[in-house]
């Protein structure tokens, strides 16, 4: 633990800071006498789970150690497969393992040490961003790298090596991860980093859980001199002057991401309103928000009560909300915002997913490379125009370099969309998986439900690799999920 309170000035604020200091000693005290004491198996409970897509549904024995013996015991104790699961935010099946073994991690969630000189956090798998941001964001420091949501594990953040809005600067969240210790299917416990079982490392960073249990990481956190960001928001008119803007402007702002209307075709297909920005300086800041920079006040957040009928979803309504998003949204050559309106919009609504009703919804995410992004784009818009498919929610991404074997970015850009469960969806995204393959692009795993094996084979080139480093780590595949299986990941 770093004595880095003789960094601050004043009183007060240093005074406050040893005393966290102080509590995360505790815990790492704490987490080293749980990890010195032997455990028996804890009783797990049977439980139907999902991911956040509420597609598919899944029933395993769910585990929930607070104690690494416990999990110890859990992943050694029985020979049916097993996954890990961090706050079941993956929208498919990559957290479920249908009839077979779930070990929820939320309990191992303890922040075991922090050096404010360095930025340096180490701490349990099942930390969450939001927690982060909630203990660090008031000292002045932000996560490096963010997902659409704060409420996801920092494990299952590393195992889908999840991205943000600054990928096309700052690649994926792998960059900023020094080092884990991952518990593999033996009991033992191994180092990973770039230079310590490097293999390993790069095979468990977007390995989906498939190479064992990640325990605890060091992250570098992000220095930040607010809690606002500062940019633009720019409107066009379609995809052509989307991906003009997001090159105009890449140089300038380290974070980007554009909203963008699917149903609209010929000259309008792919208009877009663009959120660009930079966290902002204090000097960059009105009088009123530079006298507290940092806060972090919770919002009031409305909730969806129920799960709407499944008519609700249709064609007209999509455009319709599609229509009302575009003229809603004008530009602003220069504006301030706060870290939660532009990091995570859909957080403030509790319960979003209810929207597309019982049946659930699948995310599609896909990327296309660089000399391919544009073409791509137009097939898969124009697609999803003639289906009258329309997604409420989509987003447009650029992306940078990506290192991990089976990480999802590549230099290029990247379309999320949100489809309602309904008849012949799955029959139509096998259709946008074709066109996507045939430009050299691939198909977001931590977002998948339906892919189908071959497609998954050629779109990830680096599987043998991750398989020959997974049979180091799991030789008899004891670290299983529905959509490894699903897939024909892991050799037989």
């Amino acid at each position: 633990m770093s004595a880095g309170c003789k960094q601050c000035r004043g009183v007060t604020r240093c005074g406050r800071f040893s005393f966290a200091l102080f509590l995360l000693a505790s815990m790492e005290l704490r987490f080293f006498a749980m990890t010195t004491t032997t455990s028996s198996v804890p009783n797990p409970r049977r439980a139907v789970l999902t991911g956040w897509g509420r597609y598919p549904l899944s029933e395993s024995d769910v585990y929930r150690p607070d104690r690494i013996s416990e999990l110890r015991a859990v992943v050694t104790g029985n020979s049916s497969s097993l996954i890990a699961r961090g706050a079941g935010r993956a929208y498919g099946d990559a957290a479920l393992n249908d009839q077979n073994r779930v070990v929820d991690l939320t309990r191992l969630n303890r922040m075991l040490s922090f050096d404010p000189t360095s930025g340096l956090l180490r701490c349990e798998a099942g930390v969450t961003i939001a927690e982060l941001i909630d203990v660090f964001l008031p000292r002045g420091f932000f996560p490096p790298v963010t997902p659409g949501t704060r409420f996801v594990t920092l494990g299952g953040s590393v195992a889908a090596d999840v991205h943000g809005k600054n990928h096309h600067r700052d690649s994926s969240l792998a960059a900023h991860v020094t080092s884990f210790d991952l518990m593999v299917a033996s009991g033992e416990v191994l180092r990973c980093s770039r230079e310590e079982n490097s293999s390993l490392f790069w095979a468990t960073v977007g390995g989906m859980g498939l190479t064992g249990v990640i325990l605890e990481l060091e992250l570098r956190m992000r220095r930040v001199e607010s809690a606002y960001l500062e940019g633009e928001l720019i409107r066009v008119g379609n995809v052509d002057a989307a991906i003009e803007a997001f090159e105009r402007t890449e140089a300038q702002y380290g974070y980007s991401v554009a909203w963008i209307d699917c149903n609209s075709g010929k000259s309008k297909l792919g208009r877009s309103v663009l959120n660009l920005g930079n966290f902002a300086t204090l000097d960059a800041l009105p009088q009123n928000l530079a006298q507290n920079p940092l806060s972090t006040m919770p919002k009031l957040s409305p909730i969806v009560p129920f799960d709407f009928p499944g008519f609700a979803q249709n064609s007209l309504s999509v455009r319709a909300f599609n229509a009302a998003i575009y003229a809603t949204h004008r530009e602003k050559p220069h504006t301030i915002f706060d870290w939660e309106s532009f990091f995570y919009p859909l957080d403030s609504i509790r319960h979003w997913n209810r929207i597309y009703g019982k049946r659930g919804f699948v995310q599609y995410q896909c990327v296309w490379p660089l000399d391919e992004s544009r073409t791509g784009l137009v097939e898969v818009l124009e697609a999803i125009a003639r289906s009258r498919r329309g997604s409420f929610l989509t987003v447009l991404k650029k992306f940078g370099a990506q290192d991990g074997m089976l990480s999802f970015p590549m230099p290029g850009y990247t379309l999320a969309l949100d489809f309602p469960v309904a008849d012949g969806l799955l029959e139509f995204l096998d259709t946008l998986d074709a066109m996507v393959l045939k430009r050299g692009g691939r198909v977001y795993l931590a977002k998948d439900a339906r892919m189908a094996p071959e497609t998954f084979r050629a779109m990830y080139p680096n599987l043998k690799n991750w398989q020959a480093a997974k049979a180091v780590a799991d030789p008899d595949n004891r670290f299983s999920s529905s959509l490894s299986r699903r897939l024909g990941m892991c050799p037989a």
